[in-house]
């Protein structure tokens, strides 16, 4: 049978709700098979959805072949400030799961594969400003580690097996949809709720700390965008930067205050602090801009007035 399906693991996380929703509207939601171990925000979101443990290989596989798919998103990770207190259980997820999806890949039962990694292979011996594509990779977190060490499995498999396998370095995101999930970078998200509930909030890292940002829809965008160029211009089989906007806490804070002027936020950091500042203040994307167009649509402004708007509605 043609494969011609497409299936995302872990549909029901941050990244997932946004990018199930884009590729049904593009393809069709008969084609879009979601699935996670969690079920979806609201009921009946999707036309297909399973649930689907991505390390029960055996099933794995057996869903793949039985759906005729053809490309792999796969989403499921346990995220950096989670696994600082799950080690051994990030560890099994996070590594895992995408060799169970390359090795898919490897045997010709699916056709392409999205993998995201993150600015958290990055560490304190990485440049801070306009941190490059290729530089000191040193991450001192275990979801960065995790991370490094996916990217170096993916150019591995296209080396050697010529599996076509595509990533971007994504930054920290912020959305409407979906709650983010055990991240450095939540604060960006939750502070919204807060704010529209006329409460305080308080932040687990420093009023100072930048960190690089990106709103959902440009994240999206862009996974889709790499997934659908040519494979030929895809020079980058390890994982892309990619960039949007750098901002601090105080910064967002300041930002939201122009919709809420007696929001407050209060600063008390915790051990996020310590991997958020091993992490880059700014991404250099040039190699994303070149080889395959990439860029970014939404500043501060733009998505804080997105995020109120949507999250209003």
């Amino acid at each position: 049978m043609k494969n011609n399906k497409i299936l995302v693991i872990g549909s029901s996380g941050q990244i997932g709700t946004d990018l199930c929703l884009s590729l049904e509207r593009i393809y069709g939601a008969e084609n879009i098979i979601c699935s996670d171990l969690n079920p979806p925000k609201e009921k009946n979101q999707h036309k297909n959805f399973i649930k689907l443990d991505v390390l029960d290989n055996k099933i794995l596989t057996r869903k793949v072949k039985e759906e005729n798919i053809s490309e792999i998103y796969l989403l499921a990770a346990s995220l950096s400030a989670l696994a600082e207190k799950n080690v051994l259980i990030s560890w099994e997820l996070n590594m895992n799961s995408l060799i169970n999806v390359l090795e898919l890949a490897r045997k010709k039962i699916i056709k392409k594969v999205f993998w995201p990694s993150s600015i958290a292979v990055f560490g304190p011996d990485s440049p801070k400003l306009n941190t490059p594509q290729n530089t000191i990779l040193n991450p001192s977190s275990i979801y960065g580690i995790t991370k490094l060490a996916g990217e170096k499995l993916c150019k591995y498999y296209y080396d050697k097996f010529d599996v076509d396998v595509r990533s971007l370095r994504l930054p920290g995101l912020i959305g409407w949809r979906s709650l983010a999930g055990g991240g450095t970078t939540d604060y960006a998200v939750e502070i919204f709720y807060y704010a529209l509930k006329n409460n305080d909030y308080t932040c687990f890292l420093s009023k100072e700390t930048i960190l690089p940002m990106m709103y959902m829809d440009d994240a999206i965008e862009a996974i889709l965008k790499i997934m659908t160029t040519k494979k030929e211009n895809i020079k980058i089989r390890t994982s892309y930067n990619i960039s949007a906007v750098s901002f601090t806490p105080k910064e967002l804070e300041k930002q939201i205050k122009i919709y809420f002027p007696n929001f407050n936020v209060k600063f008390k950091p915790d051990y996020r602090q310590k991997i958020a500042d091993s992490w880059p203040d700014s991404i250099d994307d040039q190699e994303a801009k070149v080889d395959w167009g990439w860029k970014a649509k939404f500043s501060l402004e733009k998505l804080t007035s997105e995020m109120f708007k949507n999250l209003s509605n």
